[in-house]
């Protein structure tokens, strides 16, 4: 009898794991998204049910950017939309993403907006320029400098939160400030005659937008991010196709509360990546057009800035196999 009762509760033991097993992997990936065209679209798929379509069960919170890494970096996230370069910054700080979706590089939605009567980035000379330091727009600046012929020495930089950077240009207590949309949208309504005298149209590929996953989760759920990123592709194809956009931009202008109307420049500003292109941009190079390449730049603009003090491991952080085997 002891021996029966033994297999019997060592029997229930082993269904109750499988169960709980079971239940583990049935959990939906937890993805964070925030305010950024690029990742908007994920809604048009969200919104279609295109991930149960696909046999995935996915479930997106929305966040205020920063908030979103710190998310990810708590272990509350699977996976969350970051830029390249600040995917290096929240793995130098402890929590490494896997980069396996590149969405898109800003193409005209960062700028250098200038007061009226600061018509190039020459013009800045000796000026103070608000700016989040350390961040995308930090780098995106001193890009716009070098082209410029000027260095970082020859402009005073005033650390700004860039949600801040409308106000602060509004006040004249700084004459040009660095910001993304809708901050930088923001910038040149609140300031009549003010100018974008250098964007992230200047350098395409300077800042790329992902997906970056944690190493665990996509180490035991490959199938399913797959998933999710044959889903990404229906989206750019939805958003890009003349058919279907009127579509997806009225579904993408729902979600940040704005028009059609008002949301079309916003889009227009990001260059959502083709599978093809995207194939191209995970080519192992250097320079701008390689996700590779980029993210270099950004992790060496990260040390000499102090944001971390260890160069980065730049492979460790992407895996090309997921969008080049799609």
């Amino acid at each position: 009898m002891k021996s029966l009762s033994f297999l019997r509760n060592t029997a229930i033991a082993l269904i109750a794991s499988t169960l709980s097993m079971a239940a583990a992997v049935a959990e939906p990936l937890k993805i964070g998204y925030s305010d950024w065209p690029g990742w908007v679209a994920w809604e048009v798929a969200i919104e279609k049910g295109w991930f149960a379509e696909a046999g995935v069960e996915v479930e997106f919170e929305w966040f205020d950017y920063v908030a979103s890494m710190d998310a990810f970096a708590a272990g509350k996230l699977d996976a969350v939309a970051m830029t390249n370069g600040d995917t290096l910054v929240t793995g130098a700080t402890g929590a490494q993403g896997v980069m396996i979706l590149v969405n898109d590089y800003s193409n005209g939605n960062d700028m250098v907006v200038a007061q009226p009567g600061i018509t190039s980035t020459a013009d800045l000379k000796g000026k103070k320029i608000g700016v989040e330091v350390g961040f995308v727009g930090h780098l995106l600046l001193l890009d716009a400098l070098e082209k410029a012929g000027l260095a970082e020495a020859d402009v005073e930089l005033v650390n700004v939160p860039t949600n801040e950077t409308p106000q602060v240009l509004a006040s004249g207590d700084v004459s040009a400030i660095v910001a993304w949309q809708p901050n930088s949208g923001q910038a040149l309504q609140q300031v009549p005659g003010s100018t974008a005298v250098a964007s992230s149209a200047d350098a395409p590929g300077l800042i790329y937008d992902v997906l970056a996953v944690s190493p665990s989760s996509l180490a035991t759920r490959r199938d399913d991010w797959t998933k999710v990123a044959e889903v990404w592709y229906r989206v750019v194809d939805y958003v890009t196709d003349d058919a279907t956009s009127a579509d997806a931009l009225g579904i993408m202008a729902a979600r940040v509360g704005l028009t059609p109307a008002e949301y079309a420049p916003l889009l227009s500003g990001t260059k959502l990546l083709s599978l093809d292109e995207a194939k191209a941009v995970f080519a192992e190079g250097e320079g701008f057009s390689s996700l590779y390449g980029s993210s270099s730049i950004s992790d060496d603009f990260n040390v000499k800035n102090e944001v971390y003090t260890e160069p980065q491991d730049i492979p460790s952080y992407i895996d090309p196999s997921i969008t080049l085997g799609l």
